[in-house]
């Protein structure tokens, strides 16, 4: 054990959150491949995660999650990356530059959509403060969003810069808490209460092993679509479905924010296969993709470290320097697509079982899911396979 990775207080890191809540694993729901020491994000060597959680009165059910790729002290060396649009109903901002560069540099923040602005300004905030250089050059901040206007109040504004700063300098490479927590307080996922959800893999290649770590804010699809560990639960779980007579949208309409994260050396455009792999992990829980979703994903990789940082040209020399990346090829790429579709697949379950019932907004309620009886489907499902 690294001597700067603290244990999880209450135990097992893949059952409980740190604050004692279950994970998947614990209600016996079966996943493939091989997770990290803490089976999330911040397995990745460097990553690290801060969350605010507003819960006040009767209307705030709202927060911020910040993302370090690099940790707070290395936040001016970019980073390679890659965007991947499912469906376009939402925003994740700094991504025309993602797209061009195939890099950014900087946090990313996920709130809620009414707060995307002060995200993005709140970026701005704490790099001038902890950064200065990078933000007297120039800085296109990763601010992204999903709509919690079910459960919170959206228009009072109740995230503000100090929020975004404060979550920012929370972050830490430790077990993080998952369910209604950060910007996932007020989310709800498949009609059930959502929210924020990690899980990690591991891959070798060429005689290392490298993390692959996934992070969602689940704030999609309709209670018939959900499906864990191959077991269809929508129709066995349709009862106490307040959501269903709120919307005027078709069931199914929210969005999900999905980040990638690993420290293999990989291309930008690597990365941005693997973003496009989410789609596929979260199709494995059941979702078809809404039109009102707004679904968007972004991997990056922590190689390659002062690659990408622009550097002046020696004076009367012109610019004759030379840059080199590292990278996994193209042919051995397999390994970590699969591990971005288990991840996102167990971040998105983690996300659902780690949660409880809320009330918030004009009384609105979702309800948990039913963790007793999703256990013992999935155990009746299993008994029945051949084998």
């Amino acid at each position: 054990m690294d001597v700067d990775e603290p244990p999880n207080p209450v135990g097992d890191p893949h059952l409980r959150t740190p604050g004692g809540k279950p994970r998947a694993r614990a209600l016996g729901i079966p996943f493939g491949g091989t997770p990290g020491r803490w089976n999330a994000i911040t397995d990745v060597p460097g990553l690290e995660l801060g969350y605010v959680t507003l819960i006040e009165g009767s209307d705030v059910r709202t927060g911020v999650t910040a993302i370090h790729p690099r940790g707070k002290d290395n936040a001016g060396d970019p980073v390679a990356a890659g965007f991947h649009n499912q469906n376009g109903n939402g925003e994740m901002t700094g991504v025309s530059w993602i797209e061009e560069s195939g890099t950014f540099a900087g946090p990313v923040v996920i709130t809620n959509t009414h707060a995307v602005g002060i995200a993005h300004a709140g970026i701005v905030a704490w790099t001038a403060r902890r950064h200065p250089g990078l933000t007297d050059a120039w800085l296109l901040p990763v601010a992204a969003e999903t709509w919690d206007g079910y459960l919170n109040d959206p228009n009072g504004h109740h995230v503000s810069e100090h929020t975004v700063v404060t979550a920012l300098d929370a972050a830490e490479r430790s077990p993080v808490e998952e369910g209604s927590a950060g910007g996932g307080t007020g989310m709800n996922c498949y009609q059930f209460k959502g929210g924020s959800g990690t899980a990690s893999r591991l891959v070798g290649h060429a005689g290392t092993t490298y993390t692959v770590g996934a992070f969602v804010q689940a704030n999609f699809g309709s209670r018939r679509e959900l499906v864990l560990a191959g077991v269809p639960l929508g129709e066995a779980l349709a009862a106490d479905n307040p959501m269903e007579e709120f919307f005027a949208a078709p069931p199914g309409a929210g969005s999900v924010i999905a980040v990638i994260a690993t420290d293999a050396p990989l291309l930008p455009h690597q990365c941005k296969a693997l973003a496009r792999r989410v789609t596929l992990g979260l199709a494995r829980t059941g979702t078809s993709g809404s039109h009102y979703s707004g679904d968007l994903f972004l991997a990056f990789s922590t190689a390659n470290e002062g690659a990408f940082t622009t550097a002046p040209a020696r004076p009367g020399h012109g610019d004759d320097r030379y840059d080199r990346l590292l990278f996994v090829p193209w042919g051995n790429l397999n390994p970590f697509c699969a591990a971005v579709v288990q991840a996102v697949e167990e971040a998105v379950a983690n996300a659902l079982v780690a949660n409880e019932d809320m009330t918030g907004r004009d009384g609105h309620r979702t309800p948990a899911l039913p963790r007793d009886t999703v256990a013992e489907l999935i155990a009746a499902a299993a008994a029945t396979r051949p084998g």
